[in-house]
């Protein structure tokens, strides 16, 4: 019985190390929140930490033709998002709504889907060798899909 003990731990003890642990998940959350805080507070520092400089981030959006494709940005875009996009303080309500589902996190790659006031985001993240959880790749749509499109120029 001993020897099957020893066994059934030591097979399973290379599994373990690859579990998510706590600290993982505070630090994916860290990185979520740094993204979405960043854009509450106009703090782009909050942004640059939480993502990858090969961020990409896209939704699929309607041109004023109809036509439809996919709208990318960048990381120094979201940088300046933070930086100007709330700068007078009256993009989000006094109270944001910010829920952080993690749905998996695996050795160094996780996926989360971030539930604001106005979108949702999907996001992959990775551990860097440095050990820190950047945001990499994020999938967002507004709540509302019938706002994904271009307005007329006036």
């Amino acid at each position: 019985m001993h020897r099957f003990l020893t066994f059934f731990i030591a097979a399973l003890l290379p599994f373990s190390a690859f579990a998510d642990s706590p600290s993982d998940r505070q630090a994916v959350e860290r990185a979520v929140l740094d993204y979405i805080e960043s854009q509450h507070k106009a703090d782009p520092e909050m942004m640059r930490r939480g993502l990858d400089k090969e961020l990409a981030k896209r939704t699929y959006w309607q041109a004023e033709d109809g036509s439809e494709f996919i709208m990318k940005t960048d990381y120094e875009t979201m940088v300046k998002v933070a930086r100007t996009y709330n700068k007078d303080g009256n993009k989000f309500p006094p109270s944001p709504r910010v829920e952080i589902k993690i749905l998996d996190i695996d050795n160094r790659v996780a996926s989360v889907k971030l539930t604001a006031d106005e979108w949702i985001d999907h996001m992959h993240l990775y551990k860097t060798a440095g050990n820190e959880w950047k945001i990499l790749n994020v999938l967002w749509q507004y709540h509302d899909a019938k706002r994904q499109v271009s307005k007329p120029k006036k």
